[in-house]
């Protein structure tokens, strides 16, 4: 595997260095991640400013990305939230929704509901379960549009069916409460122990949510609805 990317970087040289964006693209994500080189954030940068200036999406969320986090390059959310935009204007979807992220949190300028549901609603659109998520806790909370559960639901529903845990996690807790979508303890209890499996390991707390959730509500049930649930969470596939 290591061979093969260090062949993969000598070939992407060439082509980067030609001026391919395509290639200067994926070589900034060789740097990035240290892949048939030692990882350098500063030459990822490099490559990645070079195929964004070119107008190449893929390259300009890149750039973002490295912006927003500060590495390779000083911390600047303006500079992120710009590249994001460049991108965004372009349909990539994963920037749209990283650009909608920032809108909504007020990273590198104040904070905009409104356009953080618009660039969320491009990227759902285009099926991206984070941004199906992040438009659902807008509707949810009632922020840059009429709070509205029902809509709510859809997103969560949209998200969780592709396997987003936090979508998950949150559908459940709407089945358990009977909130916007009919009360149905097997439906609760079936996405609580989803999340509760899906969550990285890095996010504890949420996974401990979904645990305590899903606990409290089999104490509600009978053996046979939680034996149930946990039959449909055996058998659930991401759509």
């Amino acid at each position: 595997m290591a061979q093969n990317s260090a062949e993969a970087l000598r070939w992407l040289m060439k082509a980067a260095d030609r001026g391919f964006a395509s290639a200067q693209n994926n070589l900034g994500y060789l740097y990035e991640h240290g892949r048939g080189t030692p990882q350098d954030h500063a030459q990822a940068a490099k490559w990645y400013r070079d195929a964004a200036e070119q107008g190449y999406a893929h390259a300009q969320n890149n750039l973002g990305v490295l912006y927003e986090t500060g590495q390779g390059l000083a911390r600047d959310p303006a500079q992120a939230r710009k590249w994001f935009r460049e991108a965004a204007d372009r349909g990539l979807a994963v920037a749209q929704y990283n650009l909608g992220a920032m809108c909504e949190s007020g990273q590198g300028a104040p904070k905009d509901y409104a356009e953080a549901r618009r660039w969320f609603r491009a990227a759902a659109d285009q099926n991206s379960a984070s941004a199906q998520f992040g438009l659902g806790v807008l509707y949810d909370k009632g922020c840059g549009v009429e709070q509205d559960s029902t809509e709510a639901a859809k997103w969560y529903r949209k998200a969780a069916d592709q396997g987003d845990a936090a979508a998950q996690l949150n559908l459940g807790i709407l089945y358990y409460r009977g909130r916007a979508v009919p009360q149905d303890y097997v439906e609760g209890h079936k996405w609580l122990n989803l999340a509760a499996s899906r969550f990285l390991p890095s996010e504890a707390e949420k996974r401990d949510r979904a645990i305590r959730s899903r606990d409290i509500l089999a104490k509600k049930m009978i053996p046979s609805q939680i034996a149930e649930a946990q039959r449909l969470a055996r058998e659930w596939k991401p759509r």
